[in-house]
């Protein structure tokens, strides 16, 4: 048989392809050999892709196709992307294409001395089968090249979209779980099947990372496009140990990420937990992993794992890389929300350090009262309340709110709060309790600004609202800088919100302060609070005011209730801003409880003062306390006649204790001093302060009252220890 080069290739290629079976395995077997990588997924290669282009070469041979013109299998593109998608490098597929081309070729040139001995023909088919072939080659692996590159570019701009969507979507809060959350959502959305992550309980308790492991830590985040399934035997919150010497275990002690693939086909019960003990036996075939340490500022705090199970395409290290920048991300967000809720705990602890954990005891008001935090992302503020026991069984009320958030603001409110105790317990009258804290205030503000080393804090601002109710009179006296207007409800429930005078808010100086006075009847009930209970996110003062008048008018059990049902009504889940709440029950002393008597300016009243007290302890039963009475009474009486201006007066409140107070018409204080040896004055006071358990002096607009409070414990110990 005559042959061409054209036509001997062609027989060489029909006779080839009655072998066309044997040749495909002939070709499985050198790729599987020389690059098992391409089997790692069958969907990248099979054997029915090498069958495909076997039957397309040998087609083309055959029919005397030109190499340009024959067709690769159409779902040749595909798999060039298809091993883009799963992190293989273009060599491979070239390589995969020069072993395919090597074989046939190799099987042809066999193929063609069993049909001619011409050497020259045999070498011109050769020549020509070895320039189409490569042609063939050539056009093959540029598409594939430019399939696979198209795929490579979309998977890096997807990646990098998806790290600039985690910079907006992770951290968006300061709370530690939701930031938690944030990252598993976003990992299950784009490019996992089921995320985990652990923190350090050592990191979220504020402590250094344990060098000893295993180390211990709190399930804080996971999730699953299944949710529920692979079904997790460590519960949200729960805490565990990772076994020493497990992925988990080597990030966070190494702090470097790996990547891990699993046969599936080899796992002992195909199933989660042989990949994983976080997970119970499920069907589940976990076949890629990425386990990333959450590392921040030099510290780690905790691990993430990231598996897929649904998604065919195993993690590379493109993936590792992109998931790295967004754990990193993720533990940025972390560590701030780590840092915030330590700095907000130590805020929160100083704040409550500095309020009253308990009222003193006291007569004139029974009380109850309530702080209430913002919420986390706000910041803790510097709201609040006090009760401080005044001369006479009267009663301060005092409720505060220093502007601005944090350690500062909590700082602050406690030293205003001292300072308002202090300026109390020389009995200022309120409007002039306000003058002098306003003066505290500008101070401090001077303090900051100038304090080279502080954190630049600059002025301050603050509210407050003093209020002093007097159970014998039965009047509130009220004065208020800057703050929101109080509630009084008698007992016939008909609210009203006292019209007090407005003062500026702390810190501002040179503007004066006006007290209003009112008439408050027994068992009314007087509601202070800051602006944080009346402002929301769902209403104005004004609708808070509505809804407050509501609220107090309604019956109530106890005070304790009405400020929980005040709180339900006017808060949000989440406030804002902070909220002090002070409710106050008013009582009142009778006529049984109290006794008075006008003097006159005659040093013989003295006798008759005594007299009338005795009879008065006697009416009360309090014959113990007549000896060390009628003495501190005739010192107070015998000061006021002697150093003071009519009018004068004599009281006695029989309420928890024993209180006596003579006033007088003068403004001039009286102090202890030291007598002398041979002085005949001098020891008045003394005596009474030795007889008293407290003795002061209040001043009024005209004139003081020199009181002493005498309870069990005063007697004749005392006057012998003189």
């Amino acid at each position: 048989m005559d042959f061409t080069a054209d036509s001997l290739l062609s027989c060489a290629a029909r006779e080839l392809s009655l072998k066309t079976a044997a040749l495909t395995r002939e070709v499985e077997g050198a790729l599987r050999r020389d690059l098992p990588e391409l089997w790692e997924d069958p969907d990248v290669m099979a054997s029915r892709n090498i069958a495909e282009h076997v039957a397309a070469v040998l087609f083309g041979l055959e029919h005397g196709i030109d190499p340009g013109e024959i067709e690769p299998p159409a779902a040749d593109m595909e798999r060039a992307r298809l091993l883009a998608r799963h992190g293989k490098p273009v060599s491979v597929m070239l390589r995969a294409f020069r072993l395919g081309q090597g074989v046939i070729v190799d099987r042809l040139l066999e193929e063609m001395p069993r049909l001619t001995n011409d050497p020259e023909l045999i070498s011109a088919a050769a020549r020509k089968l070895m320039a189409g072939a490569t042609d063939y080659v050539d056009r093959t692996s540029e598409r594939g090249a430019l399939a696979f590159q198209e795929e490579r570019e979309r998977r890096l701009r997807w990646r990098l979209s998806v790290v600039n969507e985690a910079s907006m979507r992770i951290g968006t809060t300061l709370d530690i779980t939701r930031t938690a959350d944030e990252l598993a959502d976003l990992a299950i959305e784009h490019f996992a099947d089921l995320v985990t992550v652990d923190l350090l309980d050592s990191a979220l308790e504020g402590r250094d990372t344990p060098a000893k492991s295993p180390l211990v830590l709190r399930r804080t985040a996971q999730r699953s496009v299944a949710e529920g399934s692979p079904e997790p035997t460590i519960a949200l919150e729960q805490l565990h140990t990772y076994p020493v010497g497990s992925p988990p275990d080597r990030a966070l002690t190494t702090g470097r990420p790996s990547r891990h693939h699993f046969d599936a086909s080899h796992l002992p019960d195909r199933s989660a937990a042989a990949v994983d003990p976080g997970f119970a036996v499920g069907a589940h075939r976990i076949h890629s992993r990425l386990v990333v340490p959450l590392r921040a500022r030099g510290t780690t705090l905790g691990v993430a794992q990231f598996f897929r199970y649904r998604r065919r395409e195993l993690f590379d290290d493109a993936d590792l890389l992109s998931v790295q920048d967004i754990a990193a991300r993720a533990a940025v967000a972390v560590d701030n929300a780590l840092r915030y809720t330590q700095v907000r705990a130590t805020a929160l602890a100083l704040q409550r350090s500095l309020l009253p954990r308990r009222m003193p005891r006291q007569s004139a008001v029974e009380v109850a009262f309530r702080y209430l935090p913002a919420g986390a992302e706000f910041g803790v503020g510097g709201d609040w309340y006090d009760v401080i026991p005044l001369s006479g069984a009267r009663v301060a009320l005092v409720v505060g709110d220093v502007v601005g958030r944090g350690i500062h603001a909590a700082a602050t409110m406690g030293r205003l709060r001292t300072a308002v105790r202090t300026l109390a317990d020389i009995d200022l009258p309120p409007d002039e309790l306000l003058t002098h804290l306003d003066d505290v205030v500008i101070r401090l503000s001077s303090e900051a600004t100038a304090d080279q080393d502080g954190e630049g804090e600059g002025d301050i601002c603050a509210t407050c609202l003093y209020a002093v109710y007097d159970p014998v009179s039965r009047r509130c006296t009220l004065a208020r800088a800057g703050h929101v207007l109080p509630a009084v409800v008698p007992r016939d429930g008909a609210v009203d919100i006292l019209d007090l005078p407005p003062g500026p808010p702390l810190g501002l100086g040179g503007l004066p302060f006006e007290a209003a006075e009112f008439d408050v009847p027994e068992g009314s009930l007087l509601a202070l609070y800051t602006d944080g209970l009346l402002e929301a996110g769902d209403h104005d003062i004004e609708a808070g005011l509505t809804r407050l008048r509501h609220v107090l008018a309604q019956p109530v059990a106890s005070l304790e209730a009405a400020c929980d049902t005040v709180l339900d009504a006017l808060l949000p889940a989440r406030p804002e801003d902070d909220v002090a709440l002070l409710l106050a029950r008013t009582s009142g002393l009778g006529a049984r409880q109290v006794a008075t008597w006008e003097l006159e300016a005659d040093p013989a009243a003295v006798s008759g003062a005594r007299s009338s007290v005795s009879r008065q302890l006697t009416a009360w039963g309090l014959e113990k306390l007549d000896f060390t009475t009628e003495l501190v009474v005739s010192e107070l009486v015998t000061n006021a006649i002697r150093y003071g201006r009519p009018p004068i007066r004599l009281r006695l409140i029989h309420d928890r204790t024993l209180m006596c107070e003579v006033s007088d018409d003068s403004s001039t204080t009286p102090h202890l001093r030291r007598a002398r040896v041979f002085d005949e004055g001098g020891r008045g006071l003394l005596l009474v302060a030795q007889l008293a358990e407290h003795w002061g002096t209040r001043h009024a607009r005209h004139g003081k009252t020199v009181w002493a409070e005498l309870g069990d414990s005063a007697g004749l110990p005392a006057l012998a220890s003189l």
